[in-house]
């Protein structure tokens, strides 16, 4: 299909990254095959030479990964995008690929779990030091930021807690100190998040979550503005080795046809969800950015198009009440993940951030009671039940 950046974001879902094949495949094909042949000695060469286009072996390009990288590329509007083995060989090749041994990272302090434990027990061993800055301060974001500064690394809303950064000013602050900015745009997705258009430099995604939404794939991936970056980002990412496989590729951009449709409808049940729980007696607090109660309402409602489906709530009773929801709800699945079509619901600080200091859970304000939520498209009303069974044991 030509020109596909010009078509809306549901068509391109649904189109891009296909292309002719000479079977005339509607969808592209599994290329489940290791390497390549040459037609000669000197083909070989002048591929590996780059002096002409084609494949070598899987781990550097593959057809099947390349027409999903470049549908996300589309539906992101950047330039280019490299798959990955999971969303943290994404967040490790971003690191590698912009800095190096004295360089400096500022990143949100609400963040997924592991992305904090890299970044504060690993990247150090390699020279690079990291400040972690509640990123909804922009006064504290700026004070962060040192001349040796080479990214801003910002997940919007944040994981778990579900707060907010002013991206265009995360922008502002970056270039201003002369530092790349990199967002993490899983829990919004490009339907109702857009960060190249609000400044970012890089976008990168757990696509386990809601860009191949059916919880059955582990793959990640990073989406460039500039595809100048190109040659050093792959090059970073084939000798790291956390490159995806063709199958998986093949189940993400298959879970991109459907991406507009689930996240819209997921959204709306999440709304509602959102609203029951502010209102329900047992429930201490509510954060979800499409509630008026939200602190960055306002925010959410100027950069974001859509309010996704991920919720974080506090009991009161705290912890043990939360136990006691968890282990007693029906039809969600106690399991970690989010975005994918079922709704599920885990708790932060024993399990998807437990690999956080419990001062730096505190700084970010993850508490032990903290509930995270995602809210998948069953039957509204059911998704209400299974909740209000759990809340009447407490």
């Amino acid at each position: 299909m030509k020109n596909i950046r010009n078509y809306s974001i549901d068509t391109q879902c649904v189109h891009a990254g296909i292309k002719e094949t000479p079977e005339g495949a509607v969808i592209t094909p599994i290329y489940q095959t290791s390497t390549f042949k040459f037609q000669n000695v000197d083909h070989g060469a002048r591929l590996f030479k780059g002096e002409e286009e084609g494949y070598i072996y899987t781990r550097m390009r593959n057809p099947t990964v390349e027409a999903m990288e470049d549908a996300v590329a589309v539906l992101e509007g950047g330039a280019k995008a490299l798959g990955c083995a999971s969303g943290m060989a994404a967040v490790h090749t971003l690191f590698g690929a912009v800095c190096s041994a004295g360089d400096h990272i500022v990143c949100s302090e609400s963040c997924y779990g592991a992305t904090a434990t890299l970044l504060a027990t690993i990247m150090p061993r390699f020279g690079v030091e990291t400040t972690f800055v509640d990123s909804s301060d922009i006064q504290a974001v700026e004070a962060a930021m040192r001349p040796n500064t080479k990214l801003l690394m910002i997940e919007t809303p944040g994981n778990p807690t579900v707060i907010m950064t002013d991206l265009a000013e995360m922008s502002r602050i970056a270039k201003a100190h002369g530092a790349k900015l990199a967002v993490d745009n899983t829990f919004m997705s490009p339907i109702f998040q857009r960060p190249f258009e609000l400044g970012a430099d890089y976008i990168i995604h757990s696509m386990t979550k809601y860009l191949n939404g059916h919880a059955d794939v582990v793959a990640g991936i990073i989406i460039l503005k500039n595809a100048e970056e190109y040659p050093l980002f792959r090059r970073i990412l084939n000798h790291f080795g956390g490159t995806i496989d063709p199958f998986n590729s093949f189940l993400v951009h298959r879970g991109l046809k459907t991406l507009k449709l689930r996240v819209v409808e997921s959204e709306k049940n999440a709304m509602k969800v959102a609203e029951w729980l502010e209102n329900h007696p047992k429930v201490e607090w509510v954060k979800y950015p499409g509630l008026k109660s939200h602190p960055q309402y306002e925010l959410g409602k100027k950069q974001m198009t859509g309010f996704g489906s991920m919720i974080a709530c506090e009991l009161k009773g705290g912890l043990e009440a939360g136990k006691t929801l968890m282990n007693n709800v029906e039809l969600f699945q106690l399991a970690v993940s989010l975005g994918g079509v079922e709704s599920l619901i885990q708790h932060p600080a024993s399990m998807t951030h437990a690999g956080m200091s419990k001062e730096a859970r505190e700084q970010a304000k993850i508490t032990d009671g903290l509930v995270r939520i995602s809210i998948g498209i069953e039957n509204v009303d059911e998704i209400i039940k299974g909740l209000e069974k759990g809340l009447d044991l407490i």
